[in-house]
């Protein structure tokens, strides 16, 4: 667990850095890994993949969990490669940790990028003392998924985005300061509460979302990271997308039951943030941000070093959010 008070930035990346491409968990066609690839050569970046990163196993997984933990060591510990985009989630990304010291995250800072079942790395690096990005990966890179991948792109080199949605019915009104931290809720009530956790003393603000579930898994999940989870500090909450959903409880949506959970605490809760499976919208975990909800909209300000461009979410575009 990150002891201090402050989190570290990785340093913003100028043309011409590498940025390495490795696989914690699923493997994925080595047709996508160039793709991704020469997106990234198009940043103006240099894009080398990971020695094991197209290793496919009998399990679906990118090697073995020794050989995946290799690779994203390989990453962190050469002083060239600046950033480290992961290919895919799936499953596996937990079997790294025990593999990787926090040391490791703590004495490279780097810009570590994805979403879904990488949220468990992610969640472990935030709690090193480093921030991460929870985007887009390989695969969402090699079909150029937008406005996902320029965002991405922009904040590796220093242009943070300051995002207002649409208000939404469920939406709670308010102002929140805070860490932010979360992802894929399945992957993140598995972890939350370990030792991988941000120092006890720091607020934050948490997101979530979810894909392919059903109602009750996401209830039975969500009511467990109440328990597992130091609600004090949670200071604003963020629903993300929730796609795919299997509705076998009566509720008209997955915030209506979630919010039932939190009749008591009285923070800003903003409903319909494009960010999932579906919509990698970029966020930067472990970075102090504040959100604001109004009747009209919601606004999250990432507070941290870098210019900043506002970005207004078209609710329409079915790309960036769920209906």
């Amino acid at each position: 667990m990150y002891q201090g008070k402050k989190i570290v930035q990785p340093p913003y990346l100028k043309e011409g850095d590498k940025v390495a491409l490795v696989s914690p968990a699923y493997w994925v066609p080595q047709e996508a890994l160039q793709q991704a690839a020469e997106t990234i050569r198009g940043w103006g970046l240099q894009p080398v993949i990971g020695p094991h990163t197209n290793n496919l196993n009998v399990n679906a997984y990118a090697g073995t969990a020794d050989e995946r933990a290799a690779d994203l060591i390989w990453a962190l510990e050469d002083d060239t490669i600046k950033a480290v985009v992961c290919s895919r989630g799936g499953y596996g990304s937990d079997h790294l940790l025990s593999r990787i010291p926090q040391e490791c995250f703590q004495q490279h800072p780097k810009w570590l990028i994805g979403h879904g079942d990488v949220t468990v790395l992610l969640y472990a690096v935030a709690g090193a003392g480093v921030m991460c990005i929870h985007g887009p990966m390989a695969l969402q890179i090699a079909s150029n998924q937008e406005p996902a991948t320029s965002l991405t792109r922009n904040i590796l080199f220093g242009t943070l985005p300051q995002y207002k949605i649409p208000g939404n019915p469920y939406n709670r009104i308010g102002h929140a300061e805070g860490i932010l931290v979360g992802g894929n809720l399945s992957s993140y009530s598995a972890i939350a509460g370990t030792k991988y956790h941000l120092h006890p003393k720091q607020d934050i603000i948490l997101f979530i979302e979810e894909v392919e579930e059903s109602l009750h898994g996401i209830d039975r999940m969500f009511y467990m990271l109440t328990l597992q989870l130091d609600f004090e500090r949670v200071k604003g909450i963020i629903f993300g997308t929730f796609s795919s959903i299997k509705f076998d409880l009566q509720y008209g949506s997955v915030e209506q039951m979630l919010i039932a959970h939190l009749h008591e605490l009285d923070i800003p809760i903003c409903c319909g943030f494009p960010v999932g499976s579906n919509s990698c919208i970029p966020l930067i975990e472990g970075a102090s941000c504040s959100l604001d909800v109004t009747t009209d909209s919601a606004t999250l300000t990432f507070n941290m070093k870098g210019s900043v461009e506002p970005y207004e979410i078209d609710r329409t575009n079915p790309q960036l959010i769920r209906e």
